[in-house]
């Protein structure tokens, strides 16, 4: 069995603005630690897929930054969308080039944007799911424990009985939920967090594709003879034109009876937000976590970046504040999803040199 891998780099991280913007989304810049988020994806998969086996699909405004930051990756493995259409779409083109090259390909379907821990678990993990997805042809996900009633995420539960193999039949999908349930979901031990990361074989999503989503299918019929030739982003353009902006989960996950879930027991976090990372980020005495030029002074439970440009926070608790030297954010910590919003409102108001 060969493994590739499928890494969604296309989103554009409205939550992290300031510092998120159309041309350097979250993917592309070091939210935790040296390395952006799209190069410790990558890195994740030394030792199990190798670089020639990466297709990232992203958009076209961010290939040449992507194949700065990962030379290693083939530019032919790097597939610009012309505008964005959800998960399922891009799912469904890499699966197209993947089965193109190997009829047999089994894939990791991954987010550009999480943080993982214990990686060496996580890369077993992925080995166990992927073994199973060769032989079975079911479509895998990965599950991670919860380690509270977090409402920022999707859920999944799985089927009563003795897992096969670490495999388990997922029962249900649910939404994110309110606080009651999410505290209901934690408690029954049969819900996961739904990590947006998948193992499958490309030929058997495709499949469940053809079932549930006819609309693409119709679209990768007709991209794919296009496929590996000059003509491909062109007919790429054509095809996203006829296809509807809906996710992997919506379009087939919900859907299918062929889903299973394995538990992911690494530490994972897909920071959605500042809140997040000010929670992954070390602190001082006071709750405090500063990056930069910055001064703090009567202050506790707060997150400040500021790197080459001074900022002084004085006398206020619990706030996000982000100078990225054109443009500034404070916000309540409890506040930190709205920021979406401060990016729709420049949309509106045609701001656009602040997006």
């Amino acid at each position: 069995m060969k493994l590739y891998a499928v890494i969604m780099a296309g989103g554009v991280g409205s939550r992290f603005w300031p510092r998120s913007r159309e041309k350097t989304p979250k993917q592309l810049l070091n939210i935790i630690g040296a390395e952006t988020m799209i190069q410790a994806t990558v890195r994740r998969l030394e030792g199990l897929v190798d670089k020639d086996r990466i297709v990232i699909v992203t958009s076209r405004l961010h290939k040449e930054e992507i194949l700065k930051q990962l030379p290693d990756v083939p530019e032919a493995n790097v597939v610009a969308e012309p505008f964005g259409r959800n998960t399922a779409a891009c799912v469904g083109v890499a699966s197209l080039i993947l089965k193109k090259i190997d009829p047999d390909a089994v894939s990791v379907v991954l987010p550009a944007d999480h943080i993982i821990k214990d990686e060496e678990l996580f890369r077993k993990t992925l080995e166990r799911a992927a073994a199973f997805a060769s032989e079975s042809k079911g479509l895998t996900t990965i599950g991670v424990t919860p380690t509270r009633p977090e409402t920022g995420y999707g859920y999944i539960q799985i089927d009563d009985g003795e897992p096969s193999a670490g495999i388990h039949p997922v029962r249900t999908f649910a939404e994110k939920p309110n606080y009651a349930t999410a505290v209901r979901f934690v408690e029954s031990g049969d819900f996961y967090w739904n990590s947006g990361m998948f193992i499958w074989r490309a030929d058997a999503i495709l499949e469940e594709m053809a079932t549930y989503m006819p609309e693409l299918t119709e679209a990768l019929r007709m991209l794919e003879p296009a496929v590996g030739t000059e003509r491909f982003d062109e007919a790429l353009e054509e095809a996203y034109g006829m296809v509807k902006n809906i996710s992997i989960d919506y379009g087939v996950m919900e859907k299918s009876d062929r889903v299973f879930l394995t538990k992911g027991e690494f530490a994972w976090n897909d920071v959605g937000s500042w809140e997040e990372v000010y929670q992954l980020t070390e602190k001082d005495a006071e709750g405090n976590a500063a990056v930069g030029d910055v001064y703090l002074d009567r202050c506790a439970d707060s997150y400040v970046f500021s790197p080459g440009r001074f900022t002084a926070v004085v006398g206020v608790d619990n706030v996000i504040v982000i100078n990225a030297g054109d443009a500034a954010l404070v916000c309540r910590r409890d506040q930190a999803q709205a920021v979406k919003k401060v990016v729709e409102h420049l949309k509106l108001n045609q701001k656009n040199e602040y997006l």
